[in-house]
């Protein structure tokens, strides 16, 4: 904002004809350390204010745009995640070719995301579920003490139905929530 102020002041001196070299000692000596250099209200009173320039901001440059976030970009990002809730920064930098700060912008801000590590939790037993399960392990027992069972013939497990995914790394096992 400071340099729009700045601007202002060049244009309004530059319109009454005054020389940039009275400008630039004005702002230096009311601004000190904080006015702008010589060269810069000269090329704003020369190429600027002189030759009928109204506008006191700076005109848009060519190259980088100013920010990624678009909404296209933020779909990108939201299909790439609902495609694999368990995707990394660096998978979705590589479908999107985005930026890690735009992607954690658009995922945190925008998508109200956050990445939530899943771990196993243990199904609680009943009472009556513990006594089964004891009372059956000491029959399988009495039957293997007997020699009619071999330790090849028990198959354990319950009923318990589980997604399977491999896990390599405790960062591969953390998903994305809303």
């Amino acid at each position: 904002m400071d340099n729009e102020y700045n601007r202002y002041y060049i244009r309004i001196r530059t319109i009454l004809g005054i020389a940039p070299k009275t400008i630039h000692e004005e702002l230096a000596t009311a601004l000190g350390p904080d006015a702008p250099a010589y060269r810069t209200v000269a090329e704003w009173a020369e190429w600027g204010f002189r030759e009928g320039r109204e506008d006191v901001n700076d005109d848009p440059r060519s190259g980088r745009p100013v920010s990624e976030l678009t909404d296209e970009n933020i779909e990108l990002v939201r299909q790439v995640i609902s495609n694999d809730p368990h995707s990394t920064y660096d998978d979705i930098i590589a479908e999107t070719f985005l930026s890690h700060g735009t992607i954690e912008r658009i995922i945190h801000d925008h998508l109200k995301m956050r990445k939530v590590t899943s771990r196993l939790v243990p199904h609680q037993l009943t009472a009556e579920q513990k006594e089964e399960r004891v009372k059956v392990c000491r029959e399988n027992l009495a039957k293997f003490r007997a020699g009619s069972w071999r330790l090849c013939d028990i198959i354990t497990g319950d009923e318990t139905w589980i997604y399977h995914r491999q896990i390599g790394r405790k960062s591969t096992n953390a998903s994305w929530i809303a």
